[in-house]
């Protein structure tokens, strides 16, 4: 790709394929090869994290895209405890599965990792009290540090992206049931995002939120969760942005 002109980045999130699922994304791959130049996966691949359902979607993505491929793993793709397993089955089919690490295409850089829960803004949760507490907010920090480091990896990229599972600011998350906003994402998160000026951050998990929102510094954030987009552009389940 040359390094020179913008790309166009198709993103999507929260497939939740199944072992019934052959068949049902090859045709939507290609259509996406045909309207962008990367295709971008945020988590929620598979339903339950089975080897089964990965050799599924890794079928219908080898299939069905035509463009370069990165991704994320989701929570449900961890529910087996077999995310390695789902991961290698994704590498196989040509896609690459970002957990802190970068990659450069086209002169872009692009960095993910999963992301975790915790709460937004001054609600965040913090480190105090019981271990088990402790432990689910340094699970939310460790995932802050990988997105940090990986970002800082690209320093000769002029334009960076980002993709998470969990979302990183409470705009993308606004139509979802107040009581579960702290388990939708974290606001930890944004640092990086605003300290990197990111182009563009990607996400899905919430799939009764809203489809964009930005950061406090304006870094545009968008949800991309299938069910979402499948409601707002039913012809067209994946957003298109150019970068």
């Amino acid at each position: 790709m040359p390094a020179t002109r913008k790309l166009r980045l198709a993103a999507m999130a929260d497939l939740h394929c199944r072992e019934q699922s052959t068949g049902a994304f090859q045709g939507l791959f290609a259509q996406i090869s045909a309207k962008a130049d990367v295709l971008l996966l945020c988590g929620d691949l598979t339903d339950r994290g089975t080897e089964v359902e990965a050799r599924v979607l890794a079928h219908e993505i080898a299939a069905g895209c035509r463009i370069p491929v990165l991704a994320v793993l989701g929570n449900h793709d961890h529910e087996a405890g077999i995310p390695d397993r789902i991961e290698q089955l994704l590498v196989e089919a040509g896609v690459r599965v970002l957990d802190g690490e970068a990659v450069e295409l086209g002169g872009v850089g692009f960095a993910g990792t999963k992301g975790f829960a915790g709460g937004f803004e001054n609600r965040v949760l913090e480190p105090w009290g019981e271990q088990t507490l402790k432990a689910f907010v340094r699970e939310t920090l460790d995932e802050a540090m990988k997105l940090e480091g990986a970002l800082a990896k690209l320093h000769g990229a002029s334009r960076r992206v980002a993709l998470l599972h969990y979302a990183p600011i409470r705009g993308t998350i606004e139509g979802e049931p107040l009581e579960i906003y702290p388990f939708l994402g974290c606001s930890r998160m944004v640092p990086a995002l605003e300290n990197f000026h990111v182009s563009a951050c990607f996400h899905g998990h919430a799939h009764y939120g809203t489809p964009q929102g930005k950061t406090g510094q304006g870094v545009p954030v968008y949800n991309v969760a299938y069910p979402l987009l499948q409601r707002h552009t039913p012809d067209r389940p994946y957003r298109v942005v150019e970068v």
